[in-house]
């Protein structure tokens, strides 16, 4: 074992022991040699590849160091995994893995050593002590993360393969989905608003439902996923609750992780990109409205801002899950309707074939009762605003 891996190894140990002063010194010893760079990198590389091996994907990894370090360990933890993922070839990557790098901007953007150019662009000053520390902070957390469930294969395992079901839509779909509520989100009209959300709801619903019937025809058979959705602090609890309503209407089912800031969603893919765009498109307008609320104060001039957003939030994630049902039950029947056929034993039997998903994976699934402060003003507004976010199909 070369020095500078001893030196890593006794940061480590010492942030174990909370023992300040005998990682300063191991850090200070480690920037003070050559091969720190690299010795740190390919260390960094072990454990992010490990981490792959434990069911973490990138947005996990990034997610949980920003969360529990800061946004500069954030940052570095995608410049790593950038480093890391880039051994393997792009075809052999999983296309969620690739969509989350992207949206990461997780790129190999540095030549030569990696200390060096961290610290230029960070641009603050510091010297490569800090630096390193900051590697050596971020190497910790690496190193003791749980286990997760495996939401797919690992690098270098994935293969893309031409479906041979006309799926083709998929996309185009999806773009129209966004290019709607992208304007939903954007306008200042909540008539305009409604339209374009509605409209989206329609085309999602309808989209399911047809791959809902390709499924069931012979050679059918998609099996269902799972995906991660960050659940970012402040109120994460009725973020958490308006996900799972959001979820429960599209025949999707989440489980929940505190702790680690996000929660699994599982699904047939259809169903999981809409849960997962439209919960996107609902926080934008729900803190949107919040804005618009303003300020709240008790008699006294005490700011009850808490209460009244915590309320806020938890009515409007109630009454978004009504109308999500209602909306749901009405399209289906519609739907039913114009094919001359009951949808419903289709829809039923995905929905089982999730809650089975969900037994395979989470055996020891625990639920929990949540409580949540009280504001009245705040509760009559958030569901005031849920009824300006409407999505019935009818509406349009």
């Amino acid at each position: 074992m070369s020095k500078a891996s001893e030196l890593i190894g006794a940061a480590l140990e010492a942030l174990a022991r909370d023992d300040e002063a005998a990682f300063d010194s191991a850090a200070a010893f480690l920037a003070d040699g050559d091969d720190a760079d690299r010795v740190l990198m390919e260390a960094a590389a072990r454990a992010i590849s490990g981490l792959w091996r434990t069911g973490w994907q990138p947005a996990d990894v990034v997610r949980i160091a920003a969360r529990r370090l800061s946004d500069w360990h954030g940052r570095t933890a995608a410049d790593l995994i950038a480093w890391e993922l880039r051994a393997y070839a792009p075809a052999t990557v999983d296309e969620r893995w690739r969509e989350q790098l992207a949206a990461l901007e997780a790129v190999v953007w540095w030549k030569g050593g990696y200390l060096a150019a961290r610290q230029a662009r960070d641009g603050t000053g510091a010297g490569r002590l800090v630096t390193v520390s900051g590697v050596l902070e971020l190497l910790k957390l690496l190193t003791g993360l749980p286990r997760l469930e495996s939401l797919g294969p690992l690098p270098g395992a994935a293969r893309r393969t031409v479906r041979a079901r006309p799926h083709a839509v998929s996309e185009k779909t999806l773009t129209r989905v966004r290019a709607l509520l992208a304007k939903a989100e954007s306008t200042p009209y909540e008539a305009e608003a409604q339209t374009f959300t509605s409209a989206a709801q329609s085309l999602m619903v309808k989209y399911s439902i047809d791959t809902a019937m390709l499924d069931a025809q012979p050679g059918g058979g998609e099996a269902p996923a799972g995906i991660r959705v960050g659940i970012d602090a402040p109120y994460e609890q009725p973020k958490a609750v308006l996900l799972n309503l959001v979820a429960e209407a599209n025949r999707c089912r989440v489980i929940w992780s505190k702790e680690l800031g996000f929660a699994t969603v599982l699904g047939f893919a259809a169903d999981l990109s809409w849960v997962e765009m439209l919960f996107t498109s609902l926080l934008v307008q729900a803190q949107t409205a919040l804005v618009n609320s303003g300020t709240k104060k008790h008699g006294t001039g005490r700011s009850r801002n808490k209460t009244f957003r915590q309320s806020f939030l938890s009515a409007f994630a109630a009454r978004i899950g009504e109308r999500l049902a209602e909306a749901t039950a009405e399209a289906v029947a519609q739907e039913s309707a114009s094919r001359g056929t009951d949808l419903v034993p289709v829809l039923a039997a995905r929905e089982q074939e999730v809650e089975q998903a969900v037994e395979r994976m989470f055996p020891n699934l625990v639920s929990h009762a949540i409580r949540t402060s009280w504001d009245q003003e705040g509760w009559k507004a958030g569901r005031t605003a849920a009824d300006q976010a409407s999505l019935k199909a009818r509406d349009r």
